[in-house]
């Protein structure tokens, strides 16, 4: 249903004091989530930098570590894509008061309140929600982040069953040393595989819904 277009009175002193203070916290809030989103990176880095200590610190060294560091990698993943949800909904009203506030008022002096774009931020307030999703939250931080960590550990863990310890002389050997117990080579190669697969998957199924977004949009850096 469509708003009807009322007249909106302008702004007085103490609403644009209000409207001021609003994008400092806003903004605030952003950064504090942003800061979030570094803290997490820095857990899968250091996480992954320990598994690889311990795999290499001998030729003997099993290559086990690494397998399970993938867990880790996997939790702080689905950590950072939440807060990147919360990042993004500070992120998005940040945008939206310095496009339709911030950019009117130092150019033409016109807040533009016709245009009822305070109405969308009110609503946002009144209902706060997410406005991406958690597989699309997943895809953008890997994409930003996670494809490096998941292709050093993928190839640290290829390079130490192929040359401890010493080189790998045939297939079989390599199935031999992937082995994990009673679970065999082939099958822990197979879950490795899968596991990267799935997540570039995501990756690239992001990319696309971001795109298909983007193409839609219809307020150029809008809410959300």
């Amino acid at each position: 249903m469509d708003r009807p277009a009322t007249e909106r009175k302008q702004l007085d002193s103490a609403e644009l004091g209000v409207m001021a203070h609003l994008y400092r916290g806003e903004v605030y809030r952003s950064t504090i989530w942003r800061t979030r989103l570094d803290t997490t990176t820095n857990w899968s880095v250091v996480t992954l930098g320990v598994a690889l200590s311990i795999t290499y610190s001998s030729p003997q060294a099993s290559p086990l570590p690494l397998v399970l560091v993938g867990i880790l990698i996997i939790f702080f993943l689905m950590l950072e894509a939440r807060r990147y949800r919360y990042f993004n909904v500070w992120r998005a009203r940040c945008r939206w008061i310095e496009l339709h506030f911030v950019a009117p008022l130092l150019r033409d002096g016109d807040l533009h309140l016709d245009q009822h774009w305070q109405d969308r931020l009110a609503d946002d307030y009144l209902h706060p929600r997410y406005h991406v999703s958690m597989w699309t939250a997943v895809g953008r931080r890997i994409r930003r982040n996670y494809f490096w960590i998941l292709l050093i550990q993928t190839a640290a863990y290829m390079g130490k069953l192929m040359v401890h310890p010493t080189s790998v002389s045939s297939v079989g050997e390599l199935l031999e040393r992937a082995a994990i117990g009673p679970i065999p080579g082939w099958f822990v190669l197979l879950a490795g595989g899968s596991y990267c697969l799935s997540w570039g998957l995501i990756a690239i199924a992001s990319a696309r819904i971001d795109a298909n977004r983007a193409r839609k949009r219809q307020d150029p850096l809008g809410m959300g």
